[in-house]
């Protein structure tokens, strides 16, 4: 993993979420942690699906429905 990277994209959404505070802008994200859980999910989700090597083809042949 590259931290430098990670590290500059968390400074920018600090920065960024400083801004909107200051100028009275809506945040860009969800306000509540429910939804930001949710973004964590969708990450998470994909991850998993990219590290087990799964496919739509795998599922639909494991169901059944396909070859």
């Amino acid at each position: 993993m590259e931290y430098t990277l990670t590290a500059l994209a968390l400074l920018t959404g600090l920065l960024t979420g400083a801004l909107f505070k200051f100028v009275g802008a809506p945040i860009p994200a969800p306000p509540e942690l429910p939804g930001i859980m949710g973004i964590v999910g969708i990450y998470l989700g994909y991850k998993l699906v990219d590290a087990t090597g799964w496919s739509v083809n795998a599922l639909l042949t494991t169901l059944g429905f396909a070859g």
